[in-house]
């Protein structure tokens, strides 16, 4: 007599990504996984092209513990390219489209990519571009032979399976914390830290398999990448847009029946900000994410009443450390960013690294069982980044600065780093002080953040002249915002005779921001 209740081996794939959607391609073949635009790919097409991708990249010569570089618009084939990398055990490598060219050449140069991905005219950008070390260049839409044109490649691979099992360990991704001109740092995730992430971002999130999850961002964005791990795993739909607009963001909710979505707190300003709007249907969605940046109280009840939805708030970094504020708790604690998920621990610390006590500011730091790896060869930032408690366990320092009231709720009082956050993307204020200190006439600067309606926040240089020098501020903020990423371009220039420091000589930003942030 067979005992049907025995235990068996269990296949850990099945508990990967990867595995996740062949099971899809399997059990559900013609369900929609991915729509953009007029084109609509099913969970069997997708577990298809994803197999054939792997079987490609491996047939390359590339080789599991590779990376995969990828620089496009989001789109189908953008999603195929990466899951099929994750499948042939490759690391997937999403790059900003915005940043400078140079930031582009130093993330490549760091993460060493044996393959790289791009669409129409970022074949062209690379090809300009000292790129070197490439196997094999694959082009959406390539406008030269020095790609393998995507549809013609793929087809010339079989559908089935890749030979290679990928492993809980693997490297399944490195998201750039920030596209900069400097040497940037690379957050590697594993196999296993993905899953975790899609299985409890998806609960806090309120996912399901009747989900169709609409994603405005680029899908080089750990926020987007939220929104692509979670519906993997629910076997959901996955509405992606490749440019944002307000107007298109309310026809594509109401076109497709738009159940869940992720923000940025600037795109709902917009939306809220669309002529007509509240003349839209948005009765198809049932709860959105915002993260990226501060959301003031005010803008979160608008939306609340806008959408008539069920907004969350999520706190977070990429390294791997989330807290949410739950609908359920939205109105009491408004200003808050909520609670860590289950499987979540917050301490906050002073600078002698000792807990204090609620009520009272502290650098934040957590655990989780998806905290990254650690960066990709930055061992120093790694351990910068890493606190160990009394018990001899690995925490993630942030940076930033909070308190927990009473009930445990976590507030946000200020970033101990000096990063700006505008429109939801990270902006590293030392970036653009090394490029406008390059020029002979400046002296000193400091770059700060200063509040901003549209943006959040948004770069201010602050600029010592050198002695005797007249310098021009608009020509200076121009000349810098031509060797800068789209998103660090600097609003503004002031001029000063000097910047103030403390007695060991460290520029006090905090008065800079006094000063100048809340104009």
């Amino acid at each position: 007599m067979v005992n049907v209740c025995a235990p068996s081996a269990f296949d850990h794939r099945l508990a990967l990504i990867p595995g996740v959607i062949a099971q899809h391609g399997k059990w559900q073949p013609r369900k929609p996984a991915i729509v953009c635009g007029a084109r609509s790919t099913s969970w069997g097409e997708l577990d298809a092209a994803t197999n054939r991708v792997a079987n490609g990249l491996l047939a390359a010569g590339c080789r599991p513990g590779d990376r995969l570089a990828v620089l496009m618009h989001g789109s189908a084939e953008m999603a195929e390219i990466m899951f099929g990398a994750m499948k042939a055990g490759i690391c997937v490598v999403p790059l900003n489209l915005s940043v400078s060219d140079a930031a582009v050449v130093a993330m490549i140069a760091d993460c060493r990519p044996t393959a790289l991905a791009a669409s129409d005219e970022q074949c062209a950008r690379v090809d300009a571009l000292p790129v070197a070390g490439v196997k094999l260049k694959i082009g959406v839409r390539a406008p030269n032979r020095n790609w393998q044109q995507y549809g013609s490649w793929l087809a010339d691979h079989a559908p089935a399976a890749p030979g290679y099992a990928v492993a809980p360990d693997d490297h399944c991704n490195i998201i750039y914390s920030s596209g900069t001109t400097s040497l940037p740092k690379g957050i590697v995730h594993t196999h296993r830290c993905r899953y975790d992430t899609a299985f409890d971002l998806g609960l806090a999130l309120r996912y399901h398999s009747g989900a169709v999850v609409l994603s405005s961002l680029g899908l080089y964005s750990n926020i987007s990448w939220v929104a692509l791990l979670c519906t993997a795993l629910c076997g959901a739909t996955l509405v992606l847009m490749p440019q944002f607009s307000a107007a298109s963001l309310a026809d594509q909710i109401e076109r497709q029946r738009v159940t869940h979505a992720v923000f940025v707190p600037l795109q709902l300003q917009r939306l809220l900000d669309l002529e007509g709007v509240r003349k839209r249907d948005f009765s198809s969605l049932q709860t959105i994410m915002v993260c990226g940046s501060p959301m003031g109280a005010a803008l979160k009840d608008a939306v609340r009443r806008l959408l008539g939805c069920e907004v969350i708030e999520l706190y977070g970094l990429t390294e791997g450390l989330v807290t949410t504020l739950a609908p359920e708790d939205f109105d009491r604690k408004l200003a808050s960013v909520g609670k860590p998920l289950p499987g979540i621990e917050l301490k906050l610390i002073d600078d002698a690294d000792r807990e204090v006590a609620a009520g009272e500011p502290g650098e934040i730091c957590g655990t989780s069982r998806f905290l990254m790896a650690g960066y990709f060869n930055r061992p120093e930032a790694t351990a910068e980044a890493t606190w160990i408690n009394s018990d001899g366990a690995r925490w993630l320092r942030t940076g930033d600065i909070g308190r927990l009231d009473e009930d445990g709720f976590l507030y946000i009082v200020d970033r101990k780093k000096d990063m700006i956050l505008s429109g939801g993307q990270n902006i590293y204020p030392a970036d653009i002080e090394a490029i406008i200190s390059q020029r002979d006439d400046v002296d000193e600067v400091a770059v700060i953040g200063m509040k901003s309606e549209q943006w959040g926040e948004t770069p201010l240089a602050v600029v010592v002249p050198k002695a005797g020098v007249e310098l021009d501020p608009q020509a200076l903020a121009t000349w810098t915002n031509e060797r800068v990423g789209r998103q660090q371009r600097v609003s503004n220039v002031v001029l000063r005779a000097a910047l103030p420091r403390n007695p060991n000589g460290k520029i006090l930003k905090r008065e800079l921001r006094d000063e100048y942030g809340t104009k």
